[in-house]
């Protein structure tokens, strides 16, 4: 369902979404969505399908301070790698910290197929996995961090990725997309 999902800046669920056949589906233009509950450690883990050439990412530690979401927090890129020019890069490839961290080749499955996504946060500690494979961790934080972030577009967001606590946000960049199964388990703070 719908049911704990509102619009980016909104007070309700955008017309563009739609629970349909079991999924969270892009139907139509609007807003990307967020979860009603902030998290600051938390496992995350769903299934996300893809159309030609779609784009699409799951952002966490979001807020809505600015007026863009992609402002604030890092974005588990889901996309299709062998239609998207996005997907020529494995930093802004299926499974990447969209434009910081990449994923490796080969693991995204075909357009129409169901990807399983999990990402884990926990503390400064972030993981990226896809279908069952760990692609990526790195240090919220960490010098590491701050380094990748000042050299890429991020760079101009202060802040950005720096929140301890946040939003999970579905995105919607072009293309059709479904996210289904998706479970967000709360972890103890440290």
């Amino acid at each position: 369902t719908t049911a704990g999902w509102r619009g980016y800046q909104m007070t309700t669920m955008p017309s563009g979404w739609q629970a349909k056949d079991g999924a969270l589906t892009r139907v139509g233009a609007g807003a990307d969505i967020i979860t009603d509950q902030q998290y600051a450690g938390f496992e995350l883990t769903l299934e996300w399908r893809i159309s030609t050439k779609g784009n699409s990412g799951i952002m966490y530690r979001v807020t809505e301070a600015d007026s863009n979401s992609y402002e604030t927090g890092p974005e588990y890129q889901v996309l299709d790698d062998e239609g998207h020019r996005d997907g020529l890069s494995r930093l802004t490839a299926a499974g990447a910290v969209y434009g910081l961290y990449p994923a490796p080749d080969s693991l995204v499955r075909p357009v129409g197929e169901w990807n399983q996504a999990r990402i884990v946060a926990r503390g400064r500690h972030v993981e990226h996995w896809l279908n069952g494979e760990k692609v990526l961790e790195f240090q919220r934080g960490s010098e590491d961090f701050k380094k990748h972030v000042a050299e890429g577009k991020h760079r101009v967001w202060p802040g950005y990725g720096e929140w301890a606590e946040g939003l999970v946000l579905l995105q919607h960049h072009g293309g059709g997309v479904a996210y289904r199964n998706v479970k967000i388990r709360e972890l103890p703070r440290r």
